[in-house]
């Protein structure tokens, strides 16, 4: 069973802080609290004797001198996505300690840290292995990459692509706890960023989620959360009841443009956040063109109403993805 305690207090989450949550993970919060990361980036310490460290966050010195005292053993830095504010630091702690870096290659959106190349990549399903049996790390294609320890600790990749396409959760197998960077979070849902970021891919990694049956998710932002399958239902739900309000608004005007739909299906948050809220409209038009139940015309979008809005979803989508790999924004 987990002995991670997911009841915190607000102190917990002071950046500079190391909190102790289990016998093998550790949290350090960064110095990079704004609107879109909360009280900061969540950099986890992970190991017993700690050699891992999970989201290194920013590029701060002070920030990853610390990361380096909690693991003076540091071998490995397994970040879960590109974007900067998880993974900036990881280039200057692998070449300050020589560990490696885990992940997925950044895809070319304009909104990734291209610094961050991993030595090792992170495929759905691997397990890198924490142990201190040598010459014993399990499947053979992972026994080049075990981290030498006492107790062992196994950290399996999970892809789950959506608020990006090389987004990897981590579930530390012996706790049950699940290392869900931006894609579970504490309190709000994440940002989905289009063209990168895919809601359909990422309703879908959700349910996928689930069929691990973690105990507790760790966040890239925020406070350990308990009983996660309630986390991870109510998230698909909310994402739910917003599709069905931008039927409903496209409905009731017939046609418009993303920033005459944006107050009105996003009536219920505050004015300085609909510009991020604007991402997630989008991610969530696109999913209803490609699904065939909205069509974008001119800048213009409308609920499809003819037997050809699928196909010309279709076209649209692969016009995308014909400038994605051309220009990558």
């Amino acid at each position: 069973m987990s002995d991670v305690t997911p009841i915190e207090g607000p102190d917990d989450l002071q950046p500079g802080r190391l909190v102790q949550l289990s016998s093998r993970v550790q949290r350090l919060v960064a110095p990079n609290a704004s609107l879109m990361t909360g009280p900061g980036t969540n950099s986890y310490v992970i190991g017993s004797p700690p050699v891992a460290v999970l989201d290194p966050g920013p590029d701060d010195p002070e920030h990853l001198g610390r990361l380096r005292a909690a693991a003076p053993g540091l071998r490995f830095v397994f970040v879960t996505h590109t974007h900067r504010d998880h993974s900036c630091g990881a280039r200057a702690l692998a070449e300050a300690t020589g560990a490696q870096i885990v992940g997925l290659p950044p895809p070319s959106d304009g909104l990734q840290d291209m610094s961050c190349v991993p030595t090792l990549e992170a495929r759905h399903d691997r397990v890198f292995e924490i142990n201190g049996r040598e010459g014993d790390a399990g499947h053979a294609e992972v026994a080049p990459n075990a981290i030498q320890l006492a107790n062992l600790t196994r950290l399996r990749a999970i892809h789950t692509p959506g608020h990006a396409s090389n987004h990897v959760c981590f579930l530390l197998e012996e706790e049950g706890l699940l290392f869900s960077g931006d894609h579970v979070l504490d309190g709000v849902t994440p940002v989905i960023l289009p063209p990168d970021g895919d809601m359909a891919a990422y309703l879908h990694s959700l349910e996928l989620l689930k069929g691990y049956r973690p105990r507790a998710i760790a966040p890239g932002h925020g406070r350990v959360l308990a009983d996660p399958v309630r986390v991870i239902d109510a998230i698909v739900a909310h994402r739910g009841r917003r599709e069905a309000k931008v039927l409903a608004v496209l409905g009731t005007a017939g046609r418009g443009e993303i920033d005459h739909l944006l107050p009105k299906v996003y009536d219920d948050v505050l004015p300085e956040l609909l510009p991020i809220a604007r991402y997630s409209l989008e991610a969530h038009l696109i999913k209803l063109e490609r699904e065939g139940r909205a069509i974008c015309e001119q800048g213009g979008w409308a609920l499809a109403d003819s037997a050809g809005s699928a196909s010309a979803a279709r076209e649209r989508d692969d016009e995308r993805s014909a400038g994605k790999q051309a220009g990558g924004e």
